[in-house]
């Protein structure tokens, strides 16, 4: 089953009750779709102010492993304008073949040729 992968952006969605994002929720729930969170989204998503623990109870938080920051690294290397951030949540899906979940999916898709195992960008 392909998972799904969250990044910033998805968390602030859940945050605002945006439609789109939380009937997205929903259908993956439903499906039993697992939803990885990674911890440098959290990150970001805490120290813009927001933060409301329970939209973490949606998914896993995965810790950073040296072998996602290694990925995000060497993506880092090759692809211009690209956020540790992003690179990070990328590399932890591209482990599992998972979609992202991103409100930013033009520069996911650019470090998607990079990591080439995410199974698709969606859009939230």
């Amino acid at each position: 089953m392909i998972g799904a992968t969250f990044d910033t952006g998805a968390l602030i969605a859940l945050e605002r009750h945006d439609l789109g994002m939380v009937i997205k929720l929903r259908v993956l729930h439903q499906a039993g779709v697992p939803i990885t969170i990674p911890a440098n989204a959290v990150v970001e998503w805490w120290r813009k102010g927001h933060g409301q623990p329970s939209i973490l109870e949606f998914g896993t938080v995965e810790a950073l492993r040296d072998t996602v920051a290694k990925a995000a690294g060497e993506a880092l290397a090759k692809v211009r304008g690209a956020t540790a951030i992003d690179a990070t949540v990328m590399a932890s899906a591209a482990q599992r073949g998972d979609r992202v979940f991103t409100s930013d999916p033009r520069d996911m898709q650019k470090l998607q040729r990079h990591f080439r195992a995410v199974a698709d960008i969606v859009p939230v």
